[in-house]
């Protein structure tokens, strides 16, 4: 009988399911004697079944003008238990230090004053808001959640890429790849000790409701979303859904008296914290820019007058500014006293003295990034690209040294992905999740694996056509039951018949308001 991973050549890159051709790594092994019994047609009919059952419920995401059944692929992700204590210790250091950071940058200044970070890095950013200096958040919190994206090496190391700490999204398909992986593979879980995922919106309610203003003892969440036509409005409904919150467009909202209310059938309630899925500059038409239609005139002036929490904070920009993350690890050493546990790609920074012109000289064999790109956009792979982009490039780093960020190519880890009916090495990374409640910042177990389907390709993001894998971080003993919330720190969510203020509501879960 044909073996699916007979024909499987590893890459140029660490593979994470095998050490060595033929020799699979310890985690892998119950997964690969479970896949290779299974016909390659048998699986790929597995994977299409799979496809379809997301078209049907609605799993989807918009690539190229489609909306396409979200892309999962079959072979999962695996992290011990050792590679995992590493990753959520560094991810919960980056976000401490990035927390302390927006802190600092909206009052006393003194990393720049000490000159740990130029001045010039926030005067010069977009993403800073006059408005938001001097304001004090409840609880000090500004990132609620943060998704900090990871590769691993070529020596097996884990590195961090990039920080996203305004409206990082991929969460929901975190939980839908578990969903799907246990129906297909069901056995595997009986097998294996993975921790679960679905813990996830108890933590983010959690930490929402305690991000609500001061004396505030039943406060009232929603989720923002700019509407049907984003992207990522199923996550934006998931998450409203498995929270038991309303989710709301910016119409569904009034400001009155700097404070924020939601319009129902049956009148206008009170809102304590929005979980808002807009950037900043469409938040609010009345500060930001005039002619968003899907903000909330007024928001902005409620959530300074300290009535409403916008989560996450107005201005996090700032602190994922890609020239910010080369300074990230001297944060780390001087806001937490602490050494960086996980390091940074090594970058340049072509706006500082002497770095331009090496940029320039080895431009061919560099990652040129501009510092406010989204989703892979902008990014030249100087090896892979042809001389007019780096031509183009070479121009626009000279014209805007401080508009770009240049690192060394990492040949990020590839593991075995589904292509056609063989499996093959397709490259990948990791985005982990981190909620942060003001007493502790919870990394959720596993985060978003992105694969980049197209064979060499670098780029992983679901905008340019990647994938994903469930991932699965594996416990030293019995797995770990998700974390019964307490009710003094979570209160019970409202059946699902009521609505979020436990009363009868005429409107459904989910559904917004009209």
């Amino acid at each position: 009988m044909a073996d699916i991973f007979d024909a499987y050549a590893l890459a140029d890159a660490w593979d994470e399911m095998f050490e060595r051709p033929g020799e699979v790594r310890a985690a892998y092994e119950p997964v690969l004697a479970a896949l290779q019994p299974i016909e390659p047609s048998e699986l790929r009919f597995r994977a299409d079944q799979m496809a379809r059952a997301f078209t049907d419920r609605g799993v989807t995401y918009a690539f190229a003008g489609e909306e396409r059944p979200w892309p999962l692929d079959l072979v999962p992700r695996i992290l011990d238990a050792l590679e995992w204590d590493l990753i959520q210790r560094g991810v919960s250091q980056r976000v401490r230090a990035l927390e302390a950071y927006l802190a600092d940058a909206y009052g006393p200044a003194r990393a720049f004053e000490d000159g740990v970070v130029p001045w010039r890095l926030l005067l010069n950013s977009p993403h800073f808001h006059r408005a938001a200096h001097g304001v004090e958040p409840p609880g000090g919190v500004r990132i609620h959640v943060a998704g900090i994206d990871l590769v691993r090496d070529e020596a097996g190391d884990f590195r961090v890429l990039e920080d996203n700490v305004r409206v990082p999204s991929g969460v929901s398909y975190v939980i839908e790849n578990r969903r799907a992986m246990t129906r297909i593979f069901p056995s595997l879980f009986a097998e294996q000790h993975v921790l679960p995922v679905d813990g996830y919106c108890h933590r983010l309610l959690a930490a929402l409701r305690a991000a609500a203003p001061d004396g505030i003892q039943d406060p009232r969440v929603v989720v923002l979303t700019p509407g049907p036509n984003n992207a990522a409005y199923f996550e934006h409904a998931l998450l409203a859904r498995l929270m038991g919150v309303q989710l709301v467009e910016g119409h569904d909202l009034v400001c009155r008296g700097n404070r924020v209310w939601m319009r129902t059938t049956r009148g206008e309630v009170p809102v304590h914290v929005v979980y808002r899925r807009l950037d900043d500059d469409f938040l609010d038409p009345l500060h930001c820019r005039p002619d968003s239609v899907i903000g909330c005139p007024g928001i902005m002036g409620a959530a300074l007058a300290g009535n409403v929490t916008l989560a996450n904070a107005v201005g996090n920009g700032i602190a994922d500014d890609k020239l910010l993350y080369t300074y990230v690890p001297d944060l780390i050493r001087y806001y937490l006293s602490e050494e960086p546990i996980l390091p940074n790609v090594e970058s340049f920074r072509p706006d500082e003295p002497g770095q331009l012109e090496a940029v320039l000289d080895q431009i061919d064999q560099l990652v040129i990034k501009p510092v406010d790109g989204a989703g892979g956009q902008g990014i030249v792979i100087g090896p892979k690209a042809d001389r007019e982009t780096l031509e183009r490039t070479r121009e626009a780093v000279i014209a805007d040294p401080r508009g770009f960020i240049a690192q060394r190519p990492v040949a990020l880890s590839t593991s075995p992905t589904l292509a056609g009916e063989h499996m093959a090495p397709r490259h990948i990374d990791l985005r982990p999740f981190a909620i942060n409640d003001g007493n502790d910042v919870w990394v959720l177990p596993g985060g978003l694996t992105r694969v980049a389907l197209q064979e060499g390709n670098l780029i992983v993001n679901s905008s340019q056509g990647g994938g994903s894998k469930d991932t699965w971080v594996l416990a030293e003993g019995p797995a770990a039951q998700p974390v019964p919330v307490s009710a003094g720190s979570l209160p019970a969510v409202a059946p699902r018949q009521l609505g979020p203020d436990g009363t009868p509501a005429v409107v459904q879960e989910g559904a917004q308001q009209q």
